[in-house]
């Protein structure tokens, strides 16, 4: 396919990329860097595209590739204990929910969010993919460089995810009634909080909610000892090698 073809067709693939972009990282303007990003690769690599290819699935793993490369220091990965929790729960005959609850909060576009958010981002992009996107469990699996296996692996979790966490909202709003913010808006902010960087408002409103919520507190207690321990590797490796040094002084010197 020509790239004046592929050009022309980038823009109608915007939305859906977008809405992947933000499966991967919550602020608006990473995400939207992200899409342009993955379309700039797009237009660059426009003479690979092959004409009986999906260009929604080729432009989404570049998206994926992109976003894995630049994120994957950051992003949050699925612990053997969640898979394993919830696993178990499906498996007790025991377990179920109010379906009646978890449908009326799905419609609920906050609720819905509030859900996705908490899953782990590998169950998160496959449902996203699959059930918002509309892609089949065999493009997710290319978008995604897996086996069929493991794709289907990760939507029939995800799914299962999604529902515990739309069932559990009450009980996360009845622990949270009163507190100002939701837990992501909050958390999102707080990176800004502990380098001051927040505008006064702002900062009252973080403040108020880690006085009051139940689990983000921990959160920011982690962030603050993580910092100072990297502070503290910043001051007891200040010795430059004697060969480094050695160098640095004949480049400088000119000789």
């Amino acid at each position: 396919m020509a790239t004046v073809d592929v050009r022309s067709r980038l823009s109608a693939e915007v939305p859906g990329l977008l809405r992947y972009a933000r499966t991967f990282v919550a602020d608006g303007s990473l995400a939207e860097d992200l899409v342009q990003e993955t379309l700039l690769r797009a237009l660059e690599r426009a003479g690979s595209f092959r004409a009986d290819a999906s260009l929604a699935t080729w432009l989404h793993r570049i998206l994926h590739n992109l976003a894995v490369d630049r994120f994957r220091a950051d992003r949050e990965d699925a612990s053997q204990d969640i898979e394993r929790e919830v696993e178990q729960r499906w498996r007790d005959e025991a377990y179920t929910v109010d379906a009646a609850t978890v449908v009326e909060r799905a419609e609920t576009r906050e609720e819905l969010e509030d859900a996705l958010v908490r899953l782990p981002v590998i169950y998160r992009t496959a449902v996203v993919l699959h059930d918002a996107e509309g892609m089949t469990v065999a493009e997710i699996a290319e978008v995604q460089g897996l086996g069929l296996p493991a794709a289907k692996q990760r939507l029939r979790r995800g799914r299962m995810m999604m529902v515990d966490a739309l069932a559990q909202g009450r009980e996360r709003r009845e622990a949270l009634r009163g507190v100002p913010l939701r837990c992501w808006d909050a958390r999102s902010k707080v990176s800004d909080y502990l380098d001051d960087e927040l505008l006064a408002p702002d900062r009252v409103l973080v403040e108020r909610h880690l006085e009051a919520c139940p689990t983000c507190p921990p959160l920011y207690a982690g962030l603050v000892g993580t910092r100072a321990a990297m502070g503290a590797l910043r001051d007891a490796d200040t010795v430059v090698p004697t060969s480094l040094a050695d160098r640095i002084n004949e480049l400088l010197s000119g000789d």
